[in-house]
Parts: structure tokens; sequence; C-alpha cells
């Protein structure tokens, strides 16, 4: 195992656990999740690894008292702002992806915004509405993108196109949560970068066949066609990489993720997110990039497992 010097040879798994996958829960990214959990579990199972599942649909879960490992397979709220990682803290058992603080930073976009600002990483231009009579800003420029401040997997994205829509777009995006960002939309290439140990995989590219990179866009099999690595110059590639993990590292994150980003028309980045639990589904993006870099599903599952076991040393059974 191991490929390209992405993780060391002592983090690999070496021996047979019990992982307990966690997926579903509460949030709006519910079914996403679910469909990670299977293609996690069938993965380590594959290797050998003794898998329990395990659906926190409220907070009274329990975990097998022989768990070695937790495989976190959450997205949205709870599973990726800090919450359920807290719990697995205070039980003392070890789990993969970022620690507390990480996760609810990324996970409040606004908090997240504020640390790439201080961390000069580039970022479009934004503010935040908390309210559905709110004016329309008028230090942005049209077109507008809106979209819920503690949200993942687009839910709630909106657009401003003009000014005649921006009352409308902005009360549907507030009715997933009671603030939103707004940000100035910057139009070129969406791209997306996996971050796995300290180094960047290849770069994907996302080209919708039908409207924006959305929900239904994300998770309907054939609706995007994808690049990877995608076609950037030596120069873009590299400033895309140092991008990334500038905003990776000022939100706190360690071990594995993925940065989202806008490349415009002159070939500059713009961050718009750092995703701690990035999805793991057949169409997700961090297996793609794995893929492209030569590492297998299965092996990438383990590796997670592999940082998450050496992170924690103590916890480990």
């Amino acid at each position: 195992m191991g490929c390209l010097g992405y993780v060391d040879a002592e983090e690999e798994v070496s021996e047979q656990l019990h992982i307990t996958v966690m997926e579903g829960g509460p949030s709006a990214e519910r079914e996403v999740s679910l469909r990670s959990g299977i293609a996690v579990r069938q993965a380590l199972r594959s290797r050998g690894h003794k898998v329990t599942v395990l659906d926190p649909v409220d907070d009274e879960w329990q975990l097998p008292t022989d768990t070695d490992v937790v495989f976190l397979a959450l997205h949205g709220t709870y599973g990726e702002d800090g919450q359920v990682q807290a719990h697995l803290e205070a039980l003392g058992v070890p789990y993969t992806g970022c620690g507390v603080e990480p996760s609810r930073i990324a996970f409040d976009k606004a908090e997240a915004k504020r640390r790439l600002d201080v961390a000069m990483v580039p970022t479009p231009a934004r503010i935040e509405a908390a309210s559905p009579n709110a004016a329309r800003p008028q230090n942005l420029r049209l077109p507008l993108v809106l979209k819920p401040v503690c949200q993942g997997s687009s839910v709630g994205l909106g657009f401003v196109d003009s000014a005649d829509q921006w009352t409308e777009v902005l009360d549907d995006v507030l009715r997933h949560e009671g603030r939103a960002i707004v940000e100035e939309k910057i139009c070129g290439r969406e791209v997306t970068v996996g971050i796995l140990g300290d180094e960047p995989l290849p770069i994907v590219e996302m080209r919708p066949k039908h409207g924006a990179y959305d929900y239904h866009n994300k998770y309907t099999v054939g609706a995007t066609d994808y690049f990877c690595p995608a076609e950037f110059d030596v120069e873009t590639t590299a400033q895309l990489n140092k991008a990334s993990l500038a905003a990776f590292n000022a939100v706190g994150a360690h071990d594995y993720g993925r940065v989202d980003l806008m490349v415009d028309d002159d070939g500059r980045p713009f961050v718009l997110e750092v995703n701690t639990l990035p999805g793991l589904t057949e169409t997700s993006l961090l297996p793609k990039a794995a893929a492209a870099a030569g590492l297998k599903f299965a092996d990438l599952c383990e590796q997670i497992v592999a940082m998450a076991m050496k992170s924690a040393p103590s916890l480990a059974h």
C-alpha cells in the first residue's frame, strides 16, 4: 500500500481492526452520507476488517465496546461541524478526519472565510446576511452566489443574476438556515483539490452538462463531466495547490480533506470552501483524485484509518 509518497509506510494498517462506520445521521445530507458509508464499508471489508454500521439519527447512539476506530462517513450538520467529534473524544475513541475545532471552523463558512482572510488566501468578496429584508449589497458586483453559512453539498445554493431576483433568492436560502453568505460569483472553471496527509492530490475539474454544479449535478451519475488531472499549465497548477494547502492549514485541518475553488479567466484561484469530511460516493471527487494518483479506493480508506490511529495512538486499543 502507499502511493507516490502520500502516506508513509509506518502509517499503513498492518492488522485487522474492528472499524465502526458512522453514516446517515440527522442532516440534510443524510442520503449522500449513506452512500458514502456503503462504499467505505465495502472497501474496508474487502481488506479483511470487521466493520459495524452505526447510524446516529440522534445523540443516544452507543459504540460497540470493542471498536478500534470510527470511520466518519457523515456529512453536514452534527457529522461535520465538530459535534460528533466532541462526543467521540469524550469516549476516548480514535476517529477519522479532523478534530473538533477544525471541523467547527470549516463547517461555518463565515468563520472559515475570516480565517482565510487572516492567512491572505484568495477568496471571493462577500458579506453575510441574516434577514430576508436585507438590502442587496451595493459593494458587490452581480452576479452573486448565495449559500447557507452551515450547510454542505450545495444544499440551499442560490444565484442572483439580476437585481430583481435578490429578495426571492435570499428568502429561499435563509429557509435552510438563518444566515447566508453572499459572494461575488467568480466566472471561470470550477475545480477541487483533494488533500491527503500534507500533499495535494491531482486537481479535478467539474463541468456540469447543464446549469451549475449544484446538488443534482453533484450526485446524479452522468450529469457532470470530470477531468482529472485537470488541464492547467504548470504555474496555474502550482497556484491552485498553494492556495488549497494554505486554506487547509488556515482552518487547522489535518489528515485529509478537499478544497473547492474557482479559477477565473485570468487563471487566478479563489477558494470557495474547505471540506473536512468530503464525500466518498461513486461520484465523489476525492476518490477520483486519489485514483488519478494511482491510489485504489480501498487503499484510500485504509490510509485514512491509519492516519486516525496515528493521530490518537494513546486512544487505540
